[in-house]
């Protein structure tokens, strides 16, 4: 029996019905309810904890440290005004609000910036329409993704084709170009278009937490050597403190981790599937990418064009999100590819005279033996008169 929508209708692209042959699911052509941007309230806490965290660390570093170095309201002491700690206070209060605000607005943007999205009635990528056949035999040129079988990547739940490197995230209920993960943090998918946000907000992040954690520490010794302090001044400020030191290490390892995958071209969804283990028990390793552009190929991916808006939440990179291959990434693939199959036919080449020259200097019979995914072929010779007559037909000979 088909499943049926919210509506009691049946048939829904992203769940299928069992159709046709062999139980195969078949997904229809009706549209996927899409995601609304916050219409739940629970998943939306994390958003606001992250605003709460922000608020406060913003007060505790504002009010208990640098008003006292400027010396205002209730700071100002009785004697004259102490310049050298003024002039910190200055230079101290508009960093950490330049980088307080670029945090700001790069989590706005991060929240509110879709990641981007399959293009909806684009033959080219719809996998089935009505009447059941694909809609487009065209392949893109530049589609590298492709499955075991040499088919092309689809999604069941969206009935769509899927460009290289997009994902289906069941949070957002779509198909999401260039996927990263799912943020909770931002109540959102980080992907094609809003990962330099994303990016810039761990970066903004690390810095004002590591600029709260060495200047604020004049303010906690101020504390601790001052027996007159109040008790709430000490607790807020040694609180301030603990909070910032312990984001910073948090932010600092993320960040740090963002920056090796942009080194490598990569995103934390290829990240997860290059360490899967392989069926032989090795891992697939992480040396390289078909996407790498050098090093500042890459981070122009990343960060834009141009380099005096790196870091800043705007000049997003150029392209569509649909195809991520270049010239620089053909050429370098195919001369690798290349390089790579000539190098394996020499060796094989060798091998094989190698083992036929033997076999004739010593008049024995010496076949040769190919590894063909565990089947050893036995290549062709002359046996002996003694010899079985099927190995000289070349035959599979299992061993073990």
């Amino acid at each position: 029996m088909a499943e049926k929508n919210d509506k009691g209708q049946p048939g829904s692209r992203g769940h299928g019905s069992p159709t046709g042959t062999g139980g195969l699911l078949t997904p229809t052509c009706h549209e996927t309810p899409k995601r609304r941007l916050f219409v739940e309230p629970q998943k939306f806490l994390p958003v606001v904890f992250v605003i709460v965290t922000i608020a406060g660390l913003w007060a505790i570093y504002a009010v208990l440290h640098c008003a006292r170095l400027l010396q205002l309201g209730g700071w100002r002491g009785n004697g004259p005004i102490d310049e050298a700690m003024q002039l910190r206070g200055i230079w101290q209060t508009i960093v950490f609000h330049y980088c307080t605000a670029l945090l700001l607005v790069c989590h706005v943007r991060s929240i509110l910036v879709h990641p981007g999205e399959i293009p909806e009635n684009d033959p080219q990528w719809e996998y089935l329409p009505q009447d059941g056949r694909s809609g487009s035999n065209w392949v893109p040129m530049g589609l590298q993704e492709m499955k075991r079988t040499g088919m092309r990547r689809h999604c069941k739940w969206c009935g769509k084709y899927k460009p290289d490197r997009c994902h289906h995230c069941r949070v957002c209920k779509t198909c999401i170009l260039k996927m990263d993960h799912h943020c909770p943090w931002i109540y959102n998918c980080v992907g094609f278009h809003n990962y330099k946000f994303f990016f810039l907000l761990l970066l903004y992040s690390a810095l004002d937490c590591h600029f709260i954690v060495w200047t604020m520490a004049e303010s906690v010794k101020q504390c601790y050597d001052d027996p007159s302090t109040p008790f709430s001044i000490m607790f807020f400020t040694l609180f301030g403190e603990t909070l910032a030191f312990f984001l910073a290490v948090l932010v600092t390892l993320f960040f740090g981790f963002h920056n090796w995958l942009m080194f490598k071209a990569m995103t934390t969804i290829e990240f997860c599937e290059k360490s899967l283990p392989k069926k032989d028990g090795e891992g697939r390793g992480h040396e390289s990418s078909m996407y790498d552009l050098g090093c500042m190929g890459n981070i122009r991916v990343i960060l834009g064009e141009n380099i005096f808006l790196w870091f800043f939440p705007c000049s997003r990179p150029k392209g569509d999100g649909l195809n991520f291959v270049s010239e620089e990434t053909r050429l370098t693939k195919d001369m690798e590819s290349g390089k790579g199959i000539r190098r394996r036919t020499h060796q094989k080449t060798q091998r094989a005279n190698h083992r036929r020259n033997a076999g004739e200097l010593s008049g024995a019979f010496t076949p040769d033996l190919v590894e063909q995914r565990g089947t050893w072929v036995v290549g062709r010779c002359t046996p002996r008169p003694h010899e079985e007559p099927w190995l000289a037909r070349g035959e599979e000979l299992r061993l073990g």
